[in-house]
């Protein structure tokens, strides 16, 4: 396993980091999550990523009895507070009432007494920043959290945000979680030249496009049983990634997983943390031989000419526009379609 730094915080992550959405209390038993947060831990997993409202709350449970026993000095747990978790108005969002409730709630789950990253999971449009701020703020001096981020929001917000913490003399973010891929790369147009500049890390979900990228789905073939695309909560996050198009020039990138000696999953990794603006890439699992498999994308390095061959395979399906958001219940892929400015920085 290799580390990088979260952005320009001292913090250390691993380079693949290991996620329970969609899967631990929900897609496999809860034996066999337990087997893969063991194997991410025998691969030199550290960083363990979830959500208050995975699971209905019932995935940070699972995390935290998992970890149970692990020296906690060893690991950086971050999980995250927006999303519903109770019937109540209040039990949602990021007004103070929901941050400080959401936060100690976390930590009961969890079994542990702080949160190495606490991550807004989503922009608040009916709180005031200065409000969610200054709570995140209070639970870094109270020891309950060591660094804050957020997740899925857009440049300007992450620019604001940065903004009034300075203002105020609050404790900066550092990072932000978006889902980024090969073909889903809205955040190299504005919020990754944001956060090269102000020094947030990139913590990435869906690198292999909830596993659209692995190869294992055929264009015109009948979907896998027991896999994301047949499963019932999950289908609806893999289903934009699943069209014809999309999978038949996923295969023509075999060859070139195989020349760089490599599978389909790990390619798609390698790529993600191909930009030192990334600092992690979220891998999730529903076997441990997935997990090791992963995890030997660490370290990788992919040569330009393999970026480029790459490039050309995606063409147009790659999808730049930052009008368009993966939470979208009207997406669709081929209405996003850009091509590809391969003159943009950074690229």
């Amino acid at each position: 396993m290799e580390y990088r730094r979260l952005g320009r915080s001292g913090l250390h992550v691993s380079e693949i980091a290991y996620g329970n959405w969609l899967t631990h209390a929900s897609q496999i038993e809860e034996d066999i999550a337990l087997s893969c947060v063991a194997a991410a831990l025998e691969a030199g997993i550290t960083t363990f990523d979830t959500a208050d409202m995975y699971a209905d709350t019932l995935a940070e449970r699972l995390l935290g009895k998992a970890l149970r026993g692990v020296r906690r000095e060893s690991l950086e747990i971050s999980t995250k507070v927006f999303w519903p978790t109770g019937p109540g108005p209040n039990d949602r969002g990021l007004s103070r009432k929901h941050i400080m409730e959401s936060a100690h709630a976390s930590l009961r789950r969890l079994g542990v007494d702080y949160i190495d990253l606490y991550q807004a999971h989503r922009f608040d449009h009916a709180t005031p920043l200065e409000e969610t701020l200054r709570a995140f703020d209070d639970l870094v001096r109270q020891g309950k959290v060591l660094y804050v981020g957020v997740s899925e929001w857009r440049a300007e917000q992450i620019a604001a945000a940065l903004r009034i913490a300075d203002d105020m003399g609050l404790d900066r973010i550092v990072s932000n979680q978006p889902q980024y891929n090969m073909i889903w790369r809205v955040i190299e147009t504005e919020v990754i030249p944001l956060c090269r500049r102000e020094g947030l890390g990139q913590i990435v979900y869906s690198p292999i496009a909830q596993g659209a990228l692995s190869g294992k789905y055929l264009p015109g073939a009948d979907r896998l049983p027991g896999t994301r695309a047949t499963d019932r909560y999950g289908a609806r996050f893999i289903a934009n990634f699943l069209e014809s198009d999309i999978l038949a020039r996923v295969q023509r990138m075999k060859p070139l997983a195989a020349e760089a000696g490599l599978t389909m999953a790990q390619l798609a990794l390698a790529w993600t943390l191909r930009d030192p603006a990334v600092s992690s890439a979220i891998i999730g699992a529903s076997r441990p031989e997935q997990v090791k498999e992963n995890a030997g994308a660490a370290g990788v390095r992919l040569d330009e000419t393999l970026i480029a061959r790459i490039d050309e395979i995606l063409g147009d399906q790659i999808v730049l526009d930052p009008a368009f958001t993966p939470a979208s219940s009207t997406h669709s892929t081929v209405a996003a379609r850009a091509v590809l400015d391969r003159a943009a920085p950074g690229r």
